[in-house]
């Protein structure tokens, strides 16, 4: 069964950064990833853009393939947007198809600090995002939960609905929202860091803009 994986995050705005990661998942894993723009971040400030505007800015990026695709729930659902409730809602509608959660390797590493951050693995695989070559240290807490975990094959996820921890070696991209949305604010144009879709109507990086 092909597994369904999640790619969270603000997306304030999605650049090509978070595009290129996710389309090297979902060929890495064999799956289709849905990115979910997250409501109230628990670990960050709120977005600069409401949430309507960044799903809108998310479609516009997205057109032309089947891939990726947009999971809006997180915005539909009151208070902070905690990914074990996420889950949760997902295991319920897809059964016994595997779930990946996709993280960058900060990401995972900061996992003990996460609300109910080991109830993540009995309804979820996760699959982290590496950069080639470089070496992150875990903590004994999330040493101890990968040391029966751990798998090489990507392709094993497909076996079992969740469970597993596999390292995935993608890309990386150093492209910063913080740092389009400063472009944006002076009047410029970052247009090769943002998806060409997102172009074609000027109107959605109008959040960004000053004045």
């Amino acid at each position: 069964m092909q597994p369904l994986a999640i790619f969270g995050g603000t997306f304030d705005p999605v650049h090509i950064g978070h595009l290129s990661v996710a389309w090297e998942a979902a060929e890495l894993l064999g799956a289709e990833v849905r990115l979910l723009p997250a409501s109230v971040p628990p670990h960050r400030p709120a977005p600069q853009a409401s949430a309507a505007q960044r799903v809108a800015i998310l479609h516009a990026a997205l057109q032309g393939q089947t891939r990726l695709s947009v999971d809006t729930r997180e915005l539909d659902r009151d208070g902070p947007s905690y990914t074990i409730d996420t889950l949760a809602e997902l295991r319920a509608e897809q059964g016994e198809r595997p779930l990946v959660l996709l993280l960058g390797a900060d990401a995972f590493a900061g996992l003990p600090s996460w609300h109910r951050w080991r109830e993540l693995f009995g309804v979820a695989h996760i699959g982290v995002l590496s950069r080639p070559g470089v070496e992150i240290s875990f903590g004994e807490a999330l040493q101890q939960e990968l040391a029966a975990r751990r798998v090489d094959d990507p392709m094993t996820l497909h076996e079992t609905p969740a469970g597993r921890v596999v390292e995935l070696a993608v890309t990386p991209l150093e492209v910063s929202a913080t740092r389009i949305r400063e472009l944006l604010a002076d009047g410029r144009d970052p247009r090769y860091l943002l998806p060409a879709g997102v172009f074609a109507d000027p109107r959605l990086l109008l959040p960004y803009r000053s004045g």
